[in-house]
This record gives C-alpha cells, structure tokens and sequence, in this order.
C-alpha cells in the first residue's frame, strides 16, 4: 500500500480511536463533554497541520506546482496550529469562530498564490 495512503489511514483510525476513547473517559467521568469535544477537535487541528507539512515534499514537476505547494503547505500548517490551540485553551465561541476563520484563511492563501501563479504562468507563456 501506498505511504501517503498508510499515513492517511493512520489518522483517521488515531482520531477515531481517540473520540473512543474520550467517550469513555466521559462516561467513567473523567472528563466533561466538553473536553472531549476539544480534544478530538485539537486532534483534527493538528492532522490539517501535519498533511500541511507533507504537502510541499511531494514530489511536482513543475516550478509553479511546488512554490503552490510549499505556500499552500505553510498556511495549511499554521492554520491547522492554529485551530488545534484554540480548541484546547480557548473559550468555546471563541474557538468556533476563530477555527473556522483560521482554516479558512489558510484555504484563501493557498487559493490566491494559486491564482497568482496561474497569473503569472499566462504572462510567461
């Protein structure tokens, strides 16, 4: 099977895994709802940055593909830290709000350098 395909599976049998296992933390009573709810969240915060990180070592041919790919893994990275942090510490709106606008910052990045190279390319060509 395919690394980038045994890492994948990995994460989401871990996530799964520990939603599991936070569900029975919370019914023996070992933690609230609520913390369960953040940790599987701060979990997926924390995958989004780790395929971020993957993204840029991937193997492009093109110039333009891997300067994408390495700003695009970047913002995927520091937005994923991002929403990772504010669903372990911060107060639950705060941590809505802020995960949503943070991924979705990183997705706009990674969307306008992508229009800005494609830009570019046409100039060039």
């Amino acid at each position: 099977m395919n690394k980038e395909v045994v890492s994948s599976l990995a994460w989401g049998i871990g996530i799964v895994v520990l939603a599991l296992a936070a569900t029975l933390a919370r019914k023996l009573g070992y933690v609230d709802a609520d913390t369960v709810t953040r940790v599987v969240i701060a979990a997926t915060g924390l995958m989004i940055a780790a395929f971020g990180n993957r993204m840029p070592k991937a193997f492009v041919p093109s110039l333009y593909a891997r300067k994408v790919q390495r700003v695009g893994g970047w913002s995927l990275v520091l937005s994923g830290l991002v929403y990772a942090g504010l669903w372990a510490f911060a107060p639950m709106q705060v941590a809505v709000v802020g995960g949503c606008l943070a991924v979705g910052a990183g997705m706009a990045v990674t969307i306008g350098y992508c229009l800005s190279q494609r830009a570019k390319l046409k100039k060039v060509a």
